[in-house]
């Protein structure tokens, strides 16, 4: 039996997926913290990966990535993109998997939705609604 989200009606990750793609986001934290990626714009941000999602056939990650204050989103994932092929060696030698996954770097928007979310529902509009009269 599948399971399907019900706002998507795609299929929720499975076990192995979301155990890989945990995987994943620990040694890019712990190579980032360690500073084995040898690259300056790396070298001068604090990296924050929060998330990591695999495709089902565990050959293409998506990794999020967000540097601490939101600031030079842009330049961290050119050079993550531009260290990929390091990054993906370094990965498959952790993981026991027949083919190490491509990596996609991507920014992590949840931040900027939660804080949407906040004001909306600090809003003046809301607030009238949820008031009990």
């Amino acid at each position: 039996m599948t399971r399907k989200s019900p706002s998507t009606g795609a299929k929720a990750p499975s076990q192995r997926m979301l155990r890989i793609g945990e995987l994943i986001r620990h040694k890019l934290s712990e190579m980032l913290a360690r500073g084995d990626i040898h690259d300056d714009v790396l070298a001068s941000h604090v990296i924050t990966i929060p998330e990591v999602r695999m495709t089902p056939d565990l050959k293409l990650a998506t990794v999020y990535v967000m540097p601490l204050g939101g600031n030079d989103v842009r330049p961290v994932i050119d050079a993550l993109a531009r260290n990929k092929k390091y990054i993906r060696t370094e990965v498959a030698k952790t993981l026991n998997l027949r083919y190490a996954p491509d990596l996609r770097f991507r920014e992590d928007e949840t931040f900027e939705e939660a804080t949407r979310i906040d004001r909306l529902l600090d809003s003046e509009r809301v607030r009238q609604d949820t008031q009990k009269k």
